[in-house]
């Protein structure tokens, strides 16, 4: 046990060109997931928090509803679209970056738009009279609303990031775990543990680990500076 961890440090020590590739890939789709997640999201959170409309209580329960989807299952969803049978199989993004980017955006935008949902709705009820008195319309709302709330939608971006990050089955299924190309940490770890090179999961592990608390921390210490900025 004692040589396999002290192998991972070496590992992590010498920056193996195989780990720095792992985790340059895991960050480049982990990154660009969180970046369209947000985008789609946050507006969409912001927008059933906000609006009246038929249906907006069976729309809460959807999206509460698909932040437990299953990987797996949107895995094979995705893998059928992008198929060369599929609708989008003429693009030929499967077994790509690209794909994993679309399965885990998938997985990581009903994560994002509940969180902003509850975050937006809470600050929603103390404020919907000054709104309506100054007359603003939804779309103002909404981007006043998500620009006041800013500090604490950190923490549905940062929820979007970890399930990105830590996202196998999926990822396994669309991108095909193949080394150089589409093989992420996690991935990794769970193809490198099978075939027993446990001295490169636990590197792996170390760095999946490292990146999430660094997060938490930063996203802990936004809020606490926010609070103290604007109380």
């Amino acid at each position: 046990m004692l040589d396999t961890f002290l192998e991972a440090l070496s590992l992590l020590g010498r920056l193996d060109e195989h780990v720095l590739a792992i985790v340059w890939l895991s960050f480049k789709v982990g990154l660009s997931t969180v970046t369209l997640a947000t985008l789609i999201g946050l507006p969409l959170g912001a927008l059933v928090a906000v609006a009246s409309f038929p249906g907006r209580s069976i729309a809460t329960v959807v999206l509460n509803g698909m932040m437990g989807l299953p990987s797996v299952v949107v895995g094979v969803i995705i893998y059928l679209i992008l198929s060369r049978s599929g609708p989008l199989g003429g693009f030929g993004l499967l077994y790509s970056p690209p794909a994993m980017i679309l399965a885990q955006t998938v997985l990581v935008v009903p994560l994002m738009a509940a969180l902003t949902r509850q975050i937006i709705e809470d600050a929603w009820r103390e404020y919907a009279n000054e709104f309506r008195s100054m007359r603003f319309s939804l779309r103002h709302t909404i981007v006043s609303l998500l620009y006041d709330c800013r500090f604490s939608l950190v923490v549905a971006v940062l929820a979007g990031m970890g399930r990105s990050l830590s996202e196998v089955g999926a990822v396994m299924i669309v991108g095909g775990n193949i080394e150089g190309f589409t093989r992420t940490m996690t991935t990794a770890i769970a193809l490198e543990t099978a075939k027993g090179d446990l001295p490169l999961s636990l590197a792996l592990g170390m760095v999946l680990l490292s990146v999430v608390l660094v997060l938490n921390a930063g996203a802990y210490n936004l809020r606490q500076w926010a609070m103290r900025k604007y109380g």
